[in-house]
């Protein structure tokens, strides 16, 4: 086998490992061997894979889901069953129908879990409509579906919040992407600024150890956060986000506007534009606490033992609040859910090893304070009762239980089936 054979099995066996727990992977756009290692993928994965190709006619969706539906149905002849029924080659169904008939094609592609690869990526990154709908497809993917990304740039799509919530990993042929993935925290060598951002609660921000306070409204913080969140952005992207409501000139008005108010209290540019994208200025160094914060839950999931454990407990200190708290915008809200998961999974993660240290008073207390956290999981509730039962206080367990089913009953929902057996267990 020659060291190219070796490279490339590494790299496969790389995704593999990874691809067990999540639903999208992203092959980073630096990788020598991601065209390679979807070729092996396609010739020799154990599970289907179905394969497509981004091209230059992906120029808006009714042309990326006319020739995304063709391509499936070559492979699956059924595939596309929804989307036909809608008329897909019109302009005239609605967005969310769209969504929800592709959401049950790709559902109904496999009757077992299967790979979906999307190939050359980029082709239809000037496609905002496009992209707006992939992003859509990906964050609510089936339960049987794993997309793979081939990409020559990274997509712009919020790779913080979907690492964070174990939703996503990146991977480098045959390393894992832990840190870093905008390239926005590398050392410069003259930077014209020190910026430190705190999107984990209320949103803070100081520029060469001096706070900012003077931002003329809440947007410009809001806006430079957010261009945070991505590799790069469009103008499009940042007006749908921030001004939904606002027709396209009026939208366009306001951001230009908060731009201007965003670099006047930073004293320079901050935003810079580039072949139709705004990104964070190359030129600033930034410690940013939500990449700090993904990269901690990345090490606390692949490390063992005490390196684990001082992993967690760096993500659940760091972790001052919900993101950008006090604030309701729709993106912000998708990202505080991503990175409430991650800390609710810290806290998971650093209670269990309290108990395998023979500490479940201490595993008790963290988790009985995560349990308070709005939209908390019932996973910590069953822990929670676990650890009541393990210590003999069965009928705290029970009080917790059915404080549980008042809080879920008062949102007009029930325990999950897991809980209501394991209550069943512990009292019989």
């Amino acid at each position: 086998m020659t060291n190219l054979h070796i490279l490339v099995q590494q790299s496969y066996d790389t995704l593999l490992r990874h691809a067990q727990n999540v639903k999208i992977i992203l092959l980073h756009p630096k990788s020598r061997f991601r065209s390679l290692t979807v070729a092996k993928l396609l010739a020799e994965s154990p599970r289907p894979v179905f394969y497509y190709s981004m091209g230059p006619y992906d120029v808006n969706v009714n042309s990326f889901l006319a020739g995304f539906a063709h391509d499936l149905a070559n492979q699956h002849p059924t595939f596309g069953r929804h989307l036909y029924q809608l008329g897909i080659e019109t302009n005239q169904v609605e967005y969310e129908r769209l969504l929800e008939s592709m959401y049950y094609d790709l559902e109904e592609l496999s009757d077992q879990p299967y790979f979906l690869v999307l190939d050359e990526f980029d082709a239809s990154e000037n496609a905002d409509d496009v992209q707006e709908f992939l992003e859509d497809v990906l964050l609510n993917l089936p339960e049987n579906c794993q997309v793979i990304i081939n990409s020559r740039t990274l997509p712009r799509l919020p790779w913080m919040g979907l690492v964070a919530q174990n939703q996503a990993v990146i991977l480098d042929d045959n390393e894992l992407v832990g840190e870093n993935p905008y390239d926005y925290k590398v050392e410069k060598p003259e930077p014209i600024a020190t910026l430190e951002v705190k999107g984990l609660g209320p949103g803070y921000i100081s520029c060469n150890e001096n706070s900012v306070d003077e931002w003329e409204g809440h947007l410009p913080r809001l806006l430079l956060i957010f261009a945070l969140e991505r590799p790069q952005v469009t103008r499009a992207e940042i007006c749908r986000a921030f001004w939904p409501n606002l027709d396209n000139d009026q939208a366009v008005n306001v951001f230009h506007v908060t731009k201007r108010r965003l670099h006047k209290a930073l004293g320079f540019d901050a935003l810079v534009h580039n072949e139709g994208y705004y990104q964070v200025n190359p030129q600033l160094k930034i410690r940013y606490d939500v990449s700090e914060f993904m990269t901690l839950l990345v090490r606390g999931r692949h490390a063992s033992g005490e390196e684990a454990a001082q992993a967690w407990q760096a993500a659940i200190d760091l972790y001052a609040g919900p993101f950008l708290q006090g604030h309701r915008e729709d993106w912000i809200e998708r990202q505080r859910q991503a990175y409430r998961a991650g800390y609710l999974e810290a806290i998971l993660a650093i209670a269990r090893i309290r108990m395998e240290s023979g500490r479940p008073e201490r595993a008790l207390r963290i988790l009985l304070q995560a349990s308070h956290e709005k939209e908390s999981v019932e996973e910590i509730d069953r822990e929670i009762m676990r650890i009541y039962a393990k210590l003999g206080r069965r009928s705290e367990a029970a009080a917790h239980y059915q404080s549980l089913v008042e809080t879920l009953n008062n949102r007009e929902l029930h325990p999950e089936e897991e809980t209501q057996l394991l209550y069943e267990e512990l009292m019989a």
